[in-house]
């Protein structure tokens, strides 16, 4: 999903600059996994979190849970930071929100389209 893009997102302060649409393409290959979509919810209900609290919490081990937090990160879906010996990891919503915003343009567009295909059957006579 290349084209168009969300609005909002684009470069991070922190980090090196990216194409938009790039983020757009990382978050819903993110959300493809069902393992990183639950790791997303677990975080969004109660984070901050470690990847050990989290490992408890999911089919999965605790090394294959550091390796799906690792591409929610690269994906900007969340943050990490390390406290003592631990590193927490907490939800981002922006990319979620830019991800939403570019979703809900594009269906605002295909509502159009569907709302002049429908004025244009309705007004033109029958053959």
């Amino acid at each position: 999903m290349t084209t168009g893009a969300p609005p909002g997102a684009g470069a991070d302060p922190g980090g090196p600059a990216r194409e938009p649409a790039a983020d757009v393409d990382g978050v819903f290959g993110a959300l493809a996994d069902p393992t990183r979509r639950r790791l997303l919810q677990l975080l969004a209900a109660r984070h901050p979190s470690s990847a050990t609290a989290l490992a408890g919490q999911v089919t999965v081990s605790r090394q294959a849970v550091v390796q799906h937090l690792a591409v929610l990160e690269r994906s900007r879906l969340v943050s990490s930071r390390r406290v003592g010996r631990e590193v927490l990891f907490s939800v981002r919503p922006e990319s979620l929100t830019a991800t939403a915003s570019w979703m809900t343009a594009l269906a605002e567009t295909w509502d159009e389209r569907l709302r002049l295909l429908k004025q244009r059957a309705e007004s033109d006579p029958p053959a």
